[in-house]
């Protein structure tokens, strides 16, 4: 599942690069509402919403983006990523609900705590919308089992302490969660944060998960020209391609 930030160098391209990324492998696109304060991620994502802030990206402008990619043809699950400012300002069930209207299939909002997630939980139910959660190898049994029993779709799994960026390996105490969450349920799972080539796809899925998640890599290969980025569709194709089949040889690893 790769994670873009909608509108980062301008909205065209996201759209561009959603359906390269479909075309060579994803299964699901998480789509990110570009916000001002993203404690979650590290300072490549933070620049991708500071430019897609600055190009006057709205929440509404995503909801329009994810009608435009059905319009197109996209067929796979769009997973929402937002802050929840964005959904108390916008109105927490309007929000689900145009996010249902226009194609999306689930949301991530890194910021709100299990303790207080009972409502949006409702509300996700009420509006056909999966609200996924997230767990890390420093999540205590008690909130764990927490998280896992009110997640829907899946559980994403967060690799690291700390914020999203890439990374160069992948740390022993997320295996050991990974085999720990597998004996709690039978809940899918998804891994991300610091995940950037097919070795860590292939280790993550050989070790239980059921697919990762990948996002400031591919900022890191568009990057290179912010001025003409679609000179480097090529090359998010090609890394699309290679952590499918890291996740295909980790699956083939996994069932030996």
């Amino acid at each position: 599942m790769p994670h873009i930030y909608y509108g980062d160098p301008f909205p065209r391209f996201s759209r561009r690069e959603v359906e390269i990324l479909a075309e060579n492998g994803a299964d699901f696109i998480e789509f990110g509402v570009p916000f001002s304060d993203p404690i979650a991620d590290g300072s490549t994502f933070q620049e991708a919403c500071q430019r897609a802030l600055e190009n006057d990206i709205t929440p509404e402008d995503c909801i329009r983006g994810i009608e435009k990619l059905r319009e197109d043809g996209l067929s796979i699950p769009i997973i929402v990523t937002s802050y929840y400012n964005i959904l108390y300002a916008y109105g927490m069930e309007d929000f689900l609900e145009r996010l249902n209207e226009a194609g999306a299939q689930g949301i991530i909002v890194p910021d709100i705590p299990i303790e207080e997630v009972n409502s949006l939980a409702k509300a996700g139910r009420k509006k056909d919308i999966h609200v996924i959660l997230q767990a890390t190898p420093k999540t205590s049994k008690n909130r764990e089992r927490k998280i896992i029993n009110t997640t829907s779709g899946f559980l994403y799994i967060v690799n690291f302490e700390g914020v999203t960026g890439t990374r160069r390996s992948i740390p022993n105490s997320t295996i050991d969660m990974i085999n720990k969450v597998k004996n709690l349920s039978h809940m899918p799972l998804m891994a991300g944060f610091g995940v950037s080539t097919k070795n860590h796809a292939k280790s993550l899925v050989s070790a239980g998960v059921d697919g990762v998640i990948t996002g400031s890599a591919l900022r890191k290969i568009y990057g290179k020209d912010l001025n003409n980025p679609k000179e480097t569709l090529s090359d998010i194709a090609e890394f699309a391609r290679q952590m499918k089949k890291g996740c295909e040889e980790g699956y083939e690893k996994r069932t030996l």
